[in-house]
């Protein structure tokens, strides 16, 4: 079975399928389908499956021309009908793995996806998870679930494997046609498939590692690495401003040597899909094990209080003229958690909002990006455009988000006083108004 689906590989007779249309399924769905993979697409969003069978691009790192041509060349459409699964040879989960209300994994979309494919799934079909998870989840959830619901054997009748996102919105170098691709599977045979699959849509190095959770604990690995990372400068970031030493100055300087040391930026906090949560995957499969991830932790509590350590200097800056928190007129600029993307998922300038009105402040946002946003279970809506005038309105403006369309030079005249907590305004002159993080 294994040498017959190979050369279906070679030949583009594999029918794909993509479980959720979001952040990593479209773009994945996108990038099969221009390979020349006839591909579906899934997704419980009525809304997201319309656009996609319009040719109506919704995704940063898709490009609108290529979606409409593959849309409408047949190459690929959507639906939320989970039966089609039955006429699909791969199918790739990329669907939500959030926390709960108590820091802990989510994964009731994982498992809900396989009990989906386990009704409808044919001998032969390769599956693969690709939402970030905590290490076992494949082959201690997804598989029983899958041989349970079906009937059939992992690497007998069926390959399972896992394989975990690399998306990184904004990125304009790498994308996910071009981004190297980790895979483990379950099975010597499992791993050579799937390897083959990516290896016929993507421009770069698929590396296998020995089992799913290898793979999915290299996932967490990389992530947490970042966590644990601006969690150091961010506490650098504030045993600096209590020594009066510039922390962005620092890490300039830092950033001469050669050798030892990658850069890290201090900020208002944690966001996007994987950083800040990863890192709560971890720890709770560790304490499974009776071990406790101290470092991890420890770095997770420093971000995790980074808008309210802003909110605090907030205070101390309007107090500087003589104006309370508690009724000052407060702006942010950027409610996206990375500039220049309209992704604001965990955007830590939300989370610099409620604090800020915790404490009776009142606070608008501009964001280029994002016109309104959810928040507090309503919409918030961004003001419509950023001028002297309007900035002049506000007795703190705060730069969240280091977009770059913004003028900063402008915002600095204008302003009462900014606190840049991302250090957007660096090539500001007059910097008599402007206090950094």
């Amino acid at each position: 079975m294994k040498d017959i689906i190979l050369k279906k590989i070679q030949d583009l007779a594999i029918n794909v399928g993509v479980i959720g249309l979001g952040y990593v399924g479209l773009p994945l769905a996108v990038e099969k389908a221009k390979a020349g993979f006839r591909t579906v697409g899934f997704d419980v969003q009525e809304k997201k499956v319309a656009m996609v069978n319009r040719g109506e691009n919704y995704i940063g790192d898709v490009v609108n021309e290529d979606l409409k041509a593959i849309v409408d060349s047949g190459m690929l459409w959507a639906t939320t009908d989970f039966s089609f699964t039955r006429d699909m040879d791969f199918i790739a989960v990329c669907v939500p793995t959030p926390l709960d209300a108590y820091q802990q994994p989510d994964i009731s979309y994982v498992r809900d996806s396989a009990a989906e494919i386990a009704k409808y799934m044919k001998k032969g079909a390769m599956v693969v998870l690709e939402s970030t998870t905590y290490p076992g989840t494949t082959e201690e959830l997804v598989r029983p679930i899958l041989e349970e619901g079906s009937g059939m054997v992992c690497g007998v009748d069926f390959y399972l494997g896992f394989s975990p996102e690399r998306v990184d919105p904004g990125n304009l170098i790498y994308k996910t046609k071009n981004t190297p691709k980790v895979v483990g599977a379950i099975g010597e045979d499992a791993r050579e498939l799937i390897a083959a699959m990516y290896g016929a849509v993507l421009q770069s190095e698929v590396f296998t590692v020995s089992s799913p959770a290898v793979a999915e604990m290299e996932k967490l690995l990389e992530n947490t690495y970042r966590n644990v990372n601006i969690g150091l400068i961010n506490e650098m970031a504030m045993l600096c401003h209590k020594m009066g030493i510039n922390v962005w100055e620092v890490i300039e300087a830092a950033k001469t040597k050669p050798y030892g040391f990658q850069a890290f930026y201090p900020g208002p906090g944690l966001g996007g899909h994987c950083i800040p949560l990863d890192p709560y995957y971890l720890s709770w499969k560790a304490r499974k094990y009776g071990f406790h991830t101290s470092m991890i932790e420890s770095s997770m509590m420093i971000n995790d209080k980074m808008p309210e350590y802003v909110a605090e200097r907030a205070s101390r800056i309007l107090n500087r003229a003589k104006k309370p928190l508690n009724g000052a007129r407060v702006l942010l600029l950027g409610v996206a958690y990375k500039q220049d993307v309209d992704d604001y998922r965990e955007s830590p300038a939300l989370a610099v909002m409620a604090c800020l009105e915790a404490e009776g402040a009142a606070v608008d946002y501009y964001d280029p990006h994002i016109p309104s946003c959810r928040y507090k279970g309503g919409v918030k809506k961004g003001l419509e455009a950023l001028g002297p005038q309007a900035v002049a309105a506000y007795d703190l403006v705060i730069v969240t988000t280091a977009h770059t369309s913004v003028d900063y030079g402008m915002v600095a005249e204008n302003a009462a006083a900014l606190f840049d907590t991302k250090n957007a305004a660096k090539g500001v002159r007059d910097r008599g108004r402007v206090e950094l993080l």
